[in-house]
């Protein structure tokens, strides 16, 4: 099942959803940057996330980036996302090992710890839109819908979830997004609540065969549910010669000149991909002379 996330309402549009099977995205990820079982979980807990709340955005080229500081082992993650649910990312430290939680699963939330989920919004207008909230679990699915009520005023339930194989692979992931609208009714929100307690976990659905529409009609089981998009997501990454000759251009005359006078190339890799551009004295005397004029 290739990778992708559909969009939906229910209980006559007095519901928003949006539902992911992210497995090869997630896959592509670890391998690109070679990460531990629990650093892949909370990276593909994000990109799931960032993916689905990319398709949330309307312009072309709108892009939304998902940031978490923390002082747990892993340092940090950062995801961007586009309108069309490409995706990309990284972790700070992407070999961290921790002992199972009490759960026996993954501690994801003992990885982060505590810290700051930001989410920067950028719509083309003159400043993007930020929003930061403190983590409240660090497992990331909670601190999002805790993000969604305070920072945007969106009562919302996400659940995300990665599972990996033996051999340390991924085997599943996915997740869902369920957002109230203002005019929700009271039993629609009772019912609900108690569709929602009564779910297998995110993994637990996608490993038994059921699709991100088959996630969504059991979260709604009671309700009508109308669905509107199926989109295709992936792991994508835009970087390329010309961005990184903009990068260092940004950077101001005196430091190329620096570069130059040091006479010898210099490398600059991408830390979501991993790949790496070289750029000759030849390359930097012909952005400085950009960067003059």
């Amino acid at each position: 099942m290739s990778d992708y996330i559909v969009h939906a309402s229910g209980a006559n549009q007095q519901v928003r959803l949006y539902a992911a099977t992210t497995r090869d995205l997630v896959e592509e990820a670890r391998q690109i940057h070679n990460t531990s079982p629990i650093c892949t979980a909370a990276l593909g807990r994000l990109l799931t996330a960032g993916g689905m709340m990319g398709c949330m955005m309307k312009g072309e080229n709108d892009r939304l980036t998902i940031q978490i500081k923390c002082s747990g082992p892993i340092g940090g993650l950062t995801v961007t996302a586009d309108s069309r649910a490409d995706v990309k990312g990284y972790v700070n430290n992407p070999s961290v090992i921790l002992p199972p939680n009490d759960k026996g699963k993954l501690n994801v939330g003992g990885a982060l710890d505590l810290g700051v989920l930001r989410v920067i919004r950028d719509m083309g207008l003159k400043e993007p839109y930020v929003g930061d909230t403190q983590l409240v679990s660090g497992e990331i699915a909670e601190d999002l819908a805790y993000y969604f009520t305070v920072s945007e005023q969106t009562n919302s339930s996400v659940g995300l979830g990665v599972l990996m194989n033996k051999n340390n692979t991924v085997k599943q992931a996915g997740g869902f997004i369920v957002q109230l609208m203002p005019f929700t009714q009271e039993d629609v929100i009772d019912r609900l609540e108690k569709n929602l307690s009564q779910i297998d976990s995110v993994t637990s659905m996608l490993d038994a065969g059921m699709t991100p529409e088959d996630m969504l009609r059991r979260i709604m089981d009671g309700f009508d549910i109308e669905f509107y998009d199926r989109i295709p997501t992936q792991y994508k990454c835009d970087c390329s010669q010309e961005r990184v000759e903009k990068a260092i251009i940004s950077i101001g005359r005196k430091d190329i000149q620096e570069m130059i006078d040091d006479g010898k190339p210099i490398e600059v890799g991408c830390e979501f991909c991993g790949k790496h551009y070289t750029l000759s004295t030849e390359d930097l005397k012909r952005l400085l002379a950009e960067a003059a004029r």
